[in-house]
């Protein structure tokens, strides 16, 4: 917000400059009224777009992030839940434990996918099911020994 208000108040400043460069009625040379006329209007109107394209591109930013961290949370639900399922699940399924479309969870689990997290399998009957080699390496994890030890 504060941006806002700063370009906001130089784009008041360059209007005020402008009326009174308009209004002027003292004769110059063309370079000293070039240079008044940058100096007075067009570098505080050219602030004031960058202000303003600096907050959009914060607010993109933020809202970005916010996506993400839905993305991962939802990406952790669907792990945890895959573990309690023995590493496998179906969109509906996961749509059903979770309170989440079929269509939002599918789309995940394909992202999941594309990222090599999870894996596509099909049923005889034709379905989809996402299975997660990665949790059926957990198991393994009680025979681990030292590196070293024979």
């Amino acid at each position: 917000m504060k941006k806002l208000a700063a370009a906001a108040g130089l784009g008041l400043i360059s209007l005020f400059m402008l009326a009174g460069f308009l209004n002027t009625t003292t004769a110059a040379s063309t370079g000293a009224i070039i240079a008044a006329l940058a100096l007075t209007v067009v570098l505080p109107a050219v602030s004031a777009l960058l202000l303003v394209r600096s907050h959009l591109q914060d607010r993109s930013r933020v809202h970005g992030h916010k996506a993400a961290l839905r993305r991962n949370a939802t990406e952790a639900e669907l792990m945890r839940l895959a573990q309690r399922s023995g590493g496998k699940l179906m969109a509906l399924e996961a749509g059903l434990s979770l309170h989440l479309s079929e269509d939002v969870v599918r789309d995940t689990l394909d992202g999941m996918v594309a990222r090599g997290r999870a894996e596509l399998e099909v049923t005889d009957g034709g379905h989809l099911v996402y299975a997660f080699p990665g949790l059926r390496q957990l198991a393994d994890k009680r025979t681990a020994r030292g590196i070293l030890d024979d």
